[in-house]
């Protein structure tokens, strides 16, 4: 059972999420809420949320709602929750006893609703979610029915849990509310990598982006920076939010769009094959500041407060070689290096780099400004010891995308909550990561061994093939 109006005023509200990147849901839902400045409450609930969709939520009105809804992009819809049971006869107990305050101005004649019903866990027959609707008639709508062009919708949703093979015949909890507004998941067809004018091989996932830029609570008017642009994809997801956009890179290549293109078919990038032009692509070339070419080890920067957000996605060096100014013997760059195209380049470990990271925002970050970037891990060694730590930074989220059985990244959102000093440097903590320096080379060796075990496989059955066909006779 639900009430519909808390103690405070706030009113409750059923969030139902999509089933995929089940760890990012809930921590985007909370950082869009304070990117919009509304608060939010999380309501207790005997449901898993990594493994159900439905999710209850508490917000002070209807405008907080339509403005947290419009900006995810794991979820499906927002639903002012009027009533659930885990009986149908317990939910329509729950609707009669609604109040009456709350429901008129929906049920006047001079207005239109239409039903929708919907299962997770199951596919419901059209005899179904007719017997559905036929037992909801208790409800006291007079308006008109309109099937296309309802002026209110209300939902009806049941949930079957998520594992295959124990459907239940009937739902664990039925939910009934009326709609507030659907995810933004349309757009991540509209904004996918393969559509972009400028790709590269690791241009980042146009949803993966979007969520990116949530969890940084980009804003309108914010300044995002990424250290690791590469071919621009944080920066066009920051920019769709609104706010103002810059990067650096050390390839020139890429940030120039010179060179070799990532597509099928073709030899050679554009002339105007450039990070700007998907900014200009999507209508957002006046959010875009500029691209440098920069090593993110030696900040450019004067050391002061310039970015409300630093979202990036390092190089791990398995498909991008991570690398900066130097050379292998000495860690140093001569004068006249500097002013030719490519000057000397050295390894860059992922524990060096991840110092840096930190330490540059700690120091370029406003104040409650975010930091989020993925971080590499080998799944057997990993715990939540090995993750770097700053005294300047929060960790606010931590979730993970599971690559293969022994890879997986983690996406890593870090809040700035005091001024940078000279001495947090020397307390800044990755030394537990540098054993995964190797990282590159577990993941090549996962790859050889797994390689080879097809191969084997693959030998085995052209073996038998072999012995099981006749012999010819000579």
């Amino acid at each position: 059972m639900a009430a519909p109006v808390c103690s405070t005023g706030w009113r409750k509200y059923l969030l139902w999420l999509a089933h995929e990147h089940l760890e990012f849901r809930i921590p985007e839902i909370q950082s869009i809420a304070q990117a919009v400045g509304s608060p939010l409450e999380i309501c207790d609930t005997d449901y898993d949320i990594k493994s159900h969709p439905f999710v209850e939520l508490r917000l002070p009105s209807e405008e907080d709602a339509r403005k947290i809804i419009g900006r995810s992009f794991l979820s499906r819809c927002l639903l002012e929750l009027w009533g659930t049971g885990q009986t149908a006869e317990e939910l329509h107990k729950v609707l009669r006893d609604y109040p009456t305050e709350l429901s008129v101005p929906y049920m006047r004649q001079d207005t239109s609703f239409r039903y929708q019903v919907a299962a997770f866990g199951k596919t419901l027959t059209m005899r179904r979610k007719k017997d559905i609707i036929d037992a909801l008639d208790f409800l006291p709508f007079q308006g008109r029915v309109d099937l296309k062009n309802a002026e209110h919708t209300f939902y009806v949703l049941e949930d079957y849990g998520d594992d295959p093979t124990k459907t239940p015949e009937e739902p664990y909890r039925t939910f009934f509310g009326r709609w507030i507004g659907d995810g933004q998941r349309k757009l991540i067809d509209k904004y996918a990598v393969r559509k972009r004018h400028h790709i590269g091989e690791t241009s980042m996932d146009a949803g993966l982006s979007f969520v990116m830029a949530n969890m940084a609570a980009t804003r309108r008017n914010a300044v995002v920076f990424d250290p690791f642009v590469g071919t621009g994809s944080l920066l066009v997801s920051s920019a769709h939010f609104g706010s103002y956009v810059l990067g650096t890179d050390i390839d020139s290549h890429i940030i120039h769009g010179w060179g070799r293109s990532t597509r099928h078919n073709k030899k050679w990038r554009g002339e105007d094959e450039n990070i700007r032009a998907n900014l200009r692509q999507y209508g957002l070339e006046h959010l875009y500041l500029d691209v440098l070419v920069s090593d993110a080890a030696r900040s450019v920067w004067r050391p002061c407060q310039l970015f409300d957000a630093i979202i990036t996605d390092p190089p791990y060096g398995i498909r991008e070689a991570s690398q900066r100014l130097g050379t292998k013997d000495n860690n140093f760059v001569r004068e006249e290096d500097c002013e030719v195209q490519s000057p000397t380049k050295t390894a860059y470990t992922l524990s060096d780099l991840l110092t840096d990271l930190l330490n540059y925002a700690a120091k370029h970050l406003v104040v409650n400004g975010r930091l989020v970037y993925w971080l590499p891990v080998y799944r057997p060694d990993y715990t939540e010891k090995i993750l770097p730590r700053h005294p300047c930074l929060r960790l606010v989220s931590n979730c993970e995308q599971v690559l293969s059985t022994d890879i997986s990244r983690r996406l890593i959102c870090m809040e700035k909550v005091r001024d940078y000093q000279e001495s947090d440097s020397a307390e800044i903590v990755v030394n537990p990561y540098r054993e995964h320096n190797a990282i590159r080379d577990k993941y090549l060796l996962l790859a050889k061994e797994k390689k080879l075990k097809q191969r084997t496989k693959k030998d085995a059955q052209t073996k038998r093939t072999s012995s099981n066909s006749p012999t010819q006779e000579t």
